[in-house]
């Protein structure tokens, strides 16, 4: 379980530096944020990415910040499906789940398993954007359940 921002590779290093800056321009523009904060969770949606690109044999899901990283990184298409084949061997498909589909125990269970994830693949985990890890998800959580659809439970 992550306590902390911890030190590992920084996951901007994912994409190069002109493709990131362009998906935090965006983040910025479209979701009226600082550039600080839309820098922060395009990192952390490249993070979340390449947890999902990993094998885990359970749902990861984004929290509602880092899905607007995902979601913008999405709108460049080519570049997200080059992403894809490149850190995961194939497209990692974005699947929402209707938030009266999952419980809180749940979500909380599947932010915790995330995380570890983000972690296990030595990326560094920024807990201010990860909120309900600590204790029950109290939000409206609506994002993916599967944060991949190619989850094994999904094949």
């Amino acid at each position: 379980m992550p306590t902390a921002i911890n030190q590992a590779r920084p996951s901007h290093s994912l994409i190069n530096a002109e493709l990131f800056d362009r998906l935090v321009d965006r983040i910025v523009r479209d979701e009226d944020m600082t550039r600080p904060l839309a820098t922060r969770v395009m990192d952390q949606a490249l993070a979340f990415l390449a947890a999902c690109a990993r094998d885990h044999g359970e749902p990861l899901a984004p929290s509602p910040l880092v899905d607007i990283g995902w979601h913008t990184f999405l709108l460049h298409t080519r570049a997200y499906a080059l992403f894809c084949q490149d850190v995961a061997g194939r497209f990692l498909h974005h699947e929402p789940t209707e938030p009266a589909t999952l419980d809180r125990g749940e979500i909380s269970e599947t932010r915790r398993r995330t995380l570890a994830a983000i972690e296990a693949a030595g990326y560094s985990v920024d807990l201010d954007l990860w909120p309900g890890v600590h204790a029950e998800c109290k939000q409206d959580c609506h994002q993916c359940h599967q944060g991949c659809s190619d989850s094994p439970k999904k094949k």
